[in-house]
């Protein structure tokens, strides 16, 4: 049965290559193509180009600050759900799927809905200065905030799938009756079995952080994402030849990340 279905898998990948290799091919033949022949002056005028720097590193320091910060949210609470809380479960993963269903434009509008209501009703109180700090352009926090409320879902659903699949209940108990600590147990018991879904978690929201371009536009901020958007509206070939940039090395993550998911499950049976 195998055998026979292995010509449809093959038309399957060959029309799933097709379906994102030529918009892919379209677009450098579009960055090279000039009319004394081929050119890639559009590449070499990248890192020459004002803004492209500045913005990738703040996207950068974004996609590092929200992945930090949801895993430290995340993890303790996908943990102490499934150990001291399962019934929960469906409720948290209701919440954790509510940004999937806002739209990011009501999403925007109800962030800058409260930025303009604190400094209005809070101008005289310590919390004015936080309104303003976390409106920082060189590096705004409400854009981390907002990502991480938008890297929920897919945070969760990686954590939970490494987390069908181990034993955390020994594990933690096993950490404990050996004298470890609640924190202990965490980091030295379950964060090193959880390394691929960490990983995954991980790069899905440096995807996320470095795409995202609503939520940064509207509130008024430029990182890589709108730098392209607004490159692309007077230079169109290097706009493109950013945006392939881009993907190449989201590519390059995607295999990075599975090399290292392949290499730790090849040798954890020899450690069993």
């Amino acid at each position: 049965m195998a055998r026979r279905l292995t010509p449809w898998r093959w038309a399957v990948l060959g029309l799933a290559a097709l379906y994102f290799l030529v918009p892919l091919a379209a677009s450098v033949v579009f960055t090279v193509d000039d009319p004394d022949g081929i050119s890639f002056d559009a590449y070499t005028r990248i890192l020459s180009t004002g803004g492209f720097v500045s913005s990738l590193l703040l996207s950068l320091e974004l996609a590092v600050a929200t992945i930090v910060v949801v895993l430290l949210l995340m993890v303790p609470a996908v943990v102490a759900l499934r150990l001291g809380a399962p019934r929960l479960r469906p409720v948290v993963e209701v919440v954790c799927s509510l940004p999937l269903v806002v739209p990011p434009i009501a999403f925007v509008a109800g962030i800058v809905t409260v930025l303009k209501w604190g400094p209005d009703h809070l101008s005289r109180t310590p919390l004015f200065q936080t309104f303003v700090a976390i409106q920082n352009p060189g590096f705004p926090v409400v854009l981390v905030l907002a990502y991480v409320v938008m890297a929920l879902p897919f945070v969760y659903r990686a954590l939970d799938a490494g987390l069908r699949a181990i034993d955390v209940r020994t594990l933690v108990e096993a950490a404990r009756s050996c004298g470890a600590s609640w924190p202990q147990a965490l980091v030295r018991a379950v964060l090193p079995n959880l390394r691929g879904a960490l990983l995954n978690a991980a790069f899905l929201t440096l995807a996320l952080v470095l795409g995202e371009f609503t939520v940064a536009q509207l509130l008024g901020y430029q990182p890589f994402a709108v730098w392209i958007y607004n490159v692309g509206s007077d230079q169109a070939q290097m706009s493109v030849a950013v945006s392939v940039l881009s993907l190449l090395v989201t590519w390059a993550l995607l295999l990075a990340l599975a090399a290292v998911g392949g290499g730790r499950n090849r040798t954890a049976p020899s450690r069993g």
